[in-house]
């Protein structure tokens, strides 16, 4: 398989020519340190177990001597160290070059007392996730989104994605390693000792607090089951309470996400309030996401079998995978992504908005010929009711499909596009 360079590597070359200072931050496995070892010139490995003592030692006596080498200099996995991001803030100031140091981390500071510095000036933040389908090879390519955004009056693409493979992809996922695995069998179970890690480890060990893994897999397994929707804590709790031992009470679900959230497992998406010729409510709360759909599919223990008979199911998990690249790709066009819910039940699964004010309405529909007109029946629903006298109108209208064999535009206007074609 070929794969296409990492959106993340054009981001990185951009943000160190123009920032003293970059974080690069996400899950774990995800290709952080590959992609800052290709462009830095000196690396410091804080986890390296023969060094990691020294290394603490000397942080907190001397800690401009880890500093020292040629610049970009790389530092993996620094919040173990927390004292470097003022450390490497007071250097950026007094050396006044740009591109001086690259920071990693797959988790948020333990202890953020040690940072009195906000790192406004001084640092450019990046978020990396696992792959788009774009960058493992998986998408041709064919249909761009920065294209969209100029309105073009066709399109057309070929899409060779079966229901098969994208069942497979999305119980894989994006993960570097598992693209790259020996085998199918070899790539999902890599995935599944991935979510092992984080229930067992990782999300006591980011704060250093213990948290009962049997808990943390009925609260990812409710999370799965509820991904794509505005849960409120009460219904996740509901959802596990006969399992639980105890009363648990709101404070206790929210640590375990926002501990899941610190080591960038959970990302929700807030919501899009535009600006409406009537005086319709516009829900506000986030949505409930995966960074990835491999960790909602190893919560839950399914497999690309279980999806493929269960295509309500699957529809869920592949509005996660599309919601991952449509967020990879929107961080190559300086833009972010949200959803629209409102009082009266009219939803818009994203809404791709660039700084500029431009935006894009799009329904994810696994596929099929009455899904799709669903879908494209929303977002003409949705754009009759934006008011542009006070804002602009959406540039295009796009309806992501998983199975479907071209992409095109509809005499209506709407895209329809597989995301085996979809690119940034």
């Amino acid at each position: 398989m070929k794969y296409n360079p990492r959106i993340a590597d054009q981001l990185l070359k951009d943000k160190l020519d123009a920032m003293g200072a970059v974080l690069i931050e996400g899950p774990k496995a995800c290709g952080k340190t590959t992609t800052a070892e290709q462009q830095a010139e000196s690396v410091i490995y804080i986890d390296d177990p023969d060094k990691q003592s020294q290394y603490k030692q000397i942080a907190q006596t001397s800690i401009r001597l880890l500093l020292e080498g040629k610049k970009p200099r790389l530092i993996d996995e620094w919040q173990q160290l927390p004292q470097f991001w003022d450390a490497i803030r007071f250097e950026v100031d007094h050396r006044d070059e740009e591109g001086q140091f690259i920071l990693t981390g797959s988790a948020v500071p333990p202890d953020s007392s040690e940072i009195h510095h906000s790192g406004t000036g001084r640092f450019g933040w990046l978020t990396m996730r696992p792959m788009s389908l774009w960058e493992s090879g998986e998408s041709n390519g064919a249909i761009s989104l920065n294209d969209l955004f100029t309105c073009p009056d066709k399109i057309g693409a070929t899409n060779n994605m079966s229901l098969e493979r994208l069942a497979f992809i999305i119980c894989r996922g994006g993960w570097p390693k598992s693209i790259r695995a020996k085998s199918e069998k070899a790539a999902l179970l890599q995935v599944s000792e991935y979510y092992h890690a984080i229930v067992n480890n990782d999300i006591s060990r980011v704060d250093n607090v213990s948290r009962d893994s049997e808990r943390a897999k009925r609260i990812m397994r409710s999370y799965a089951r509820h991904q794509g929707t505005q849960a409120s804590i009460a219904t996740i709790i509901k959802d596990i309470a006969s399992n639980e031992p105890e009363c648990i009470s709101d404070e206790t679900i929210n640590a375990y996400l926002r501990a899941l959230r610190k080591i960038f497992v959970i990302e929700d998406m807030p919501a899009w309030n535009p600006n409406l010729r009537s005086k319709t409510a516009v829900r506000s709360s986030d949505t409930r996401y995966y960074v990835d759909p491999s960790i909602a599919s190893a919560a839950l223990g399914l497999g690309p079998n279980d999806l493929i008979n269960d295509l309500n199911t699957m529809g869920l998990f592949f509005e996660t995978l599309c919601i991952r690249d449509l967020r990879i790709y929107a961080d190559a066009l300086d833009g972010s992504i949200y959803h629209y819910r409102d009082k009266n039940g009219l939803e818009c699964d994203a809404v791709v908005h660039l700084r500029n004010g431009s935006y894009g309405l799009v329904e994810i529909k696994l596929g099929g010929d009455k899904l799709i007109e669903e879908g494209a029946h929303t977002l003409l629903s949705l754009s009759e009711l934006i008011d542009t006298s006070r804002m602009k109108a959406s540039v295009f209208q796009m309806v992501l499909i998983g199975i479907g064999d071209y992409a095109y535009r509809r005499s209506d206007g709407v895209y329809v596009v597989p995301i085996g074609c979809l690119r940034n």
